[in-house]
């Protein structure tokens, strides 16, 4: 038998309606899908609505756990998905349903897959700290899925059989990967120490230069250890330039 990862969790970013929240519990129980993370939900948790429309699978079999921002729904994750329709200009890999399932078959730690309000979908900030993006092949004229649709489409490819470990002739690393938690720390400390350099200037540009970078980090794959790495070498250059300006004013 192959070996099976630890099921992913599936966020829900501001949902609006308890319904859906339901819905997707619901199809998530269907498919052996148990931790559902919900961001700040428009109409507040418990929802005796979402229980309703859940068929019992709240909160027997699904378990939902609230968070006041993305930042810390994916704390613990290593892989990071966000499902979106829409093109947002970010330099990420696009995976299928199924290629999602099989990157998260491989993943060693904790995966997730978020997905956005009805309405409005996943904002740009929580794309950002996504690894990758997961669409699926819909008719362009009407790409619109509601909010259980696409998490039954996720749920379903997870629970299939899909490829496990790394391709052949490559071992897996030593090194556990990094959590989410651990990189946002990491690139909250380099960017207030290019805050401090007046690097963001000027101000109006701060939020797409600060997207850029966040990009571009979680492009990379971070191990714990290169995170540990990256973070002494960020105070190494912040002690170094303090050290310069004192002997400067010396």
């Amino acid at each position: 038998m192959a070996d099976r990862r630890p099921a992913p969790a599936f966020i829900l970013v501001a949902p609006q309606l308890g319904e859906n929240i339901g819905a997707a519990a619901r199809v998530m129980g269907n498919f052996g899908m148990s931790d559902l993370r919900l961001v700040a939900p428009r109409d507040g948790w418990p929802s005796p609505t979402a229980e309703t429309m859940s068929a019992g699978a709240l909160p027997h079999v699904v378990a939902a756990r609230v968070f006041d921002t993305v930042d810390a729904a994916v704390g613990d994750c290593s892989l990071v998905l966000a499902t979106t329709a829409r093109p947002r200009g970010m330099e990420k890999p696009v995976l299928g349903a199924s290629e999602a399932a099989a990157r998260i078959q491989a993943t060693e730690g904790q995966a997730a897959v978020m997905f956005g309000a009805e309405r409005s979908g996943l904002p740009n900030e929580a794309v950002a700290l996504a690894d990758a993006i997961v669409s699926f092949p819909v008719n362009s004229a009407f790409a619109s899925l509601n909010l259980a649709q696409a998490v039954a489409l996720v749920a379903h490819a997870c629970a299939g059989e899909v490829a496990t470990g790394l391709p052949t002739g490559f071992e897996a690393s030593l090194d556990e990967p990094a959590t989410r938690e651990e990189l946002i720390g990491m690139m909250e400390h380099f960017e207030a120490e290019l805050d401090r350099a007046g690097f963001f200037f000027p101000d109006e540009k701060r939020a797409p230069m600060v997207q850029n970078l966040r990009n571009a980090f979680t492009r990379a794959g971070w191990t714990a250890q290169e995170v540990r790495t990256f973070r002494g070498a960020i105070k190494a250059l912040a002690l170094g330039r303090g050290k310069a300006r004192i002997a400067r004013e010396d």
